[in-house]
């Protein structure tokens, strides 16, 4: 389970817009952008897109140590279009950089197996649905 609780320094309603998530023993500080809020650390769109470079890059690393590929740097750049987002389209262009004395036939089959990424897949393929449950308050019985 990943649990995202607000870090509210100010200790009321007007605080920081910070909030602490975390995922098994690892924490990361999410926040909005200015002027919305104090840029403490990555906004939601951030980690979206940046899941699925980190997907695309470890992908690589994986299929590249299966296949004795001798790729030694992946660098994997995200860039966001989210001007049409409202109108449903949200458009990630990744660009992967690669170093080691690989062939160009083993560098074309790791940029390939990149697109392959489960995130990728995810992100593109599968419908994802989304249920929102509201817990009681503490001290109050559930509702019907």
């Amino acid at each position: 389970m990943i649990v995202v609780e607000r870090i509210d320094p100010n200790g009321g309603t007007t605080g920081g817009t910070g909030h602490r998530i975390s995922i098994r023993g690892h924490e990361i500080v999410a926040d909005m952008s200015a002027p919305d809020g104090h840029d403490a650390g990555p906004d939601p769109h951030d980690l979206y897109d940046s899941a699925l470079g980190a997907c695309k890059a470890m992908t690589m690393l994986w299929y590249a140590q299966r296949n004795g590929i001798p790729v030694e740097n992946i660098h994997v750049g995200v860039v966001r279009d989210a001007s049409e987002e409202r109108k449903g389209i949200y458009k990630l262009t990744t660009r992967i950089a690669l170093t080691g004395p690989m062939t160009d036939e083993q560098h074309d089959r790791l940029i390939a197996v990149a697109a392959k990424c489960p995130v990728h897949k995810l992100m593109s393929e599968v419908e994802t649905q989304i249920e929102t449950i509201a817990v009681p308050r503490v001290g109050e019985p559930e509702r019907p």
